[in-house]
């Protein structure tokens, strides 16, 4: 008779020791939950925290581009007074439009810096790539093309130079629509061009006629 009491006392211990390890179990789950809900919290503080798009500052005589003028030059940054607010503003000269702008310091998001020299080289790369040839309807499409002209980004022009480009002078070519919207967008880009390369307008005019192969008839002539 002892000998089965022994065994019974011997069956209690390990059945509590399995009520201790699930005990365990759920304190170790339970301590996973905080740490997931205090990594969600991170995103939070850092939203918060985040500054707004830093304001870019350009100096006199800098050039600029505005997207709707295309390329202009610093000629002030004034001061004035409008309704007890103090407002910084630039003046831009766009010399191919004969045109001065003002610009508000807190609405430059308009405005971007000229082009680097590694940008100029890629635009006289996509001036030397073959034009896409669209079906859809002109009136469509010069929309697009007008879109583009006025977007301020320097890669778009190029292209609307490269696929209105019919490597000739001759007006017969292109409807006058046609050449209208390419040389908005050929005297864009060369004035940007001539203001990164700092070179004279001719030696520009050469360099995109080149990679436009818009050269070729006259070598051919002579």
């Amino acid at each position: 008779m002892p000998k089965r009491k022994k065994v019974k006392k011997i069956k209690k211990a390990k059945s509590v020791k399995k009520i201790k390890i699930k005990n365990k179990g759920i304190s170790k789950i339970t301590d996973k939950k905080t740490s997931v809900s205090g990594a969600d919290e991170k995103p939070e503080i850092k939203k918060i925290r985040k500054q707004p798009t830093e304001k870019r500052i350009y100096n006199l005589k800098d050039f600029v581009v505005y997207p709707k003028h295309g390329v202009g030059k610093i000629t002030a940054i004034e001061k004035a007074t409008i309704g007890e607010i103090d407002i910084q503003f630039y003046k831009i000269l766009v010399e191919k439009e004969k045109l001065t702008l003002t610009v508000p310091i807190n609405q430059q998001s308009k405005l971007r810096p000229i082009a680097s020299i590694n940008q100029i080289n890629k635009c006289i790369s996509i001036l030397k790539t073959k034009p896409k040839i669209k079906r859809t309807m002109w009136s469509r499409r010069a929309q697009e093309y007008d879109q583009k002209i006025n977007s301020g980004k320097i890669y778009e022009l190029a292209e609307v130079v490269k696929d209105l480009n019919k490597n000739t002078d001759i007006i017969a070519d292109q409807s006058y629509s046609e050449r209208q919207l390419f040389e908005k967008a050929y005297d864009r880009l060369r004035s940007e061009f001539e203001a990164v390369l700092k070179v004279s307008p001719e030696d520009v005019q050469k360099k995109m006629d080149k990679a436009l192969g818009r050269t070729k008839i006259s070598e051919d002539a002579q």
